[in-house]
């Protein structure tokens, strides 16, 4: 049967723009702008506060200084991340569903979805990469930050469901291997028993003819992957969708949900 064409294709390319997205990537530009930028401004700021004014006005240069060097941290790259995934009012949620870009892809889409980072997670060995996760006893996995408030946990698993095969123990359609597994790490009990009841009702369903098999494990550890893997779908669009449809990722979905 040849392969069925990527969903992702059909949607505008801003399907796939997560919120935030381009603020992200202007902010490392602007960062080193204002880096360039730095020793002007100050010599600027000095010569002009402190020529033909009295001394006690040097603390408006001073002053100046603090604000600027204030925009250059919320400008540095990395920042912005680290302030959404240190808000205390967003929860994470990790799923493991094969090929991190296809999963990845999919929860960017959904509207209380904050931020979406592929990774390596659940294994026992430090500070994995693409070349040694696997043997470190990692799976390509997701980290999904959300709004409790815009969209459930539950809501996350059941969407999960629908980007994976959940019978097969051995991989993700043309990825083999225990990596590429399927496995829901729960980040607490409440976590754990919503899991279990959705994997429970799925089973119940008569969806699917072999049992399911994903796993559903404690939350240990997560390691972002590599630069290049994230947002990949956005960034390789025609390469993120051969792959996707000549991999039977979507062959499978558009048989078992129709979509």
């Amino acid at each position: 049967m040849p392969p069925v064409a990527c969903s992702s294709c059909a949607k505008p390319a801003f399907a796939l723009v997560p919120r935030g997205a381009v603020r992200d990537e202007l902010a490392p530009f602007l960062f080193y702008l204002l880096f360039l930028a730095y020793p002007l401004i100050t010599t600027y700021l000095l010569e002009k506060t402190l020529k033909g004014f009295p001394v006690r006005y040097s603390g408006v240069a001073a002053g100046c200084l603090a604000l600027f060097l204030g925009l250059v941290a919320l400008a540095a790259p990395g920042g912005t991340e680290e302030r959404v995934m240190a808000s205390e009012q967003y929860r994470k949620a990790t799923f493991a569903g094969g090929c991190f870009w296809c999963v990845e892809a999919e929860f960017r889409k959904l509207p209380g979805v904050v931020r979406v980072v592929s990774g390596y997670a659940g294994g026992q060995g430090a500070d994995p990469t693409y070349e040694d996760y696997a043997v470190k006893g990692h799976v390509e996995a997701v980290q999904v930050l959300f709004d409790p408030r815009k969209i459930s946990y539950g809501e996350l698993v059941e969407h999960f469901w629908r980007q994976v095969d959940p019978t097969d123990p051995g991989g993700q359609f043309a990825d083999r291997g225990r990596h590429y597994r399927t496995v829901i790490f729960y980040h607490d009990e409440e976590q754990r028993q919503v899991a279990e009841a959705s994997k429970a009702a799925l089973a119940a369903s008569g969806r699917f003819r072999r049992p399911i098999v994903t796993e559903i494990l404690p939350f240990t550890t997560f390691y972002p992957a590599e630069a290049y893997h994230q947002d990949f779908a956005r960034k390789n669009p025609g390469r993120y969708c051969t792959y996707r449809s000549l991999s039977g990722r979507e062959q499978f979905l558009k048989e078992h949900w129709g979509e």
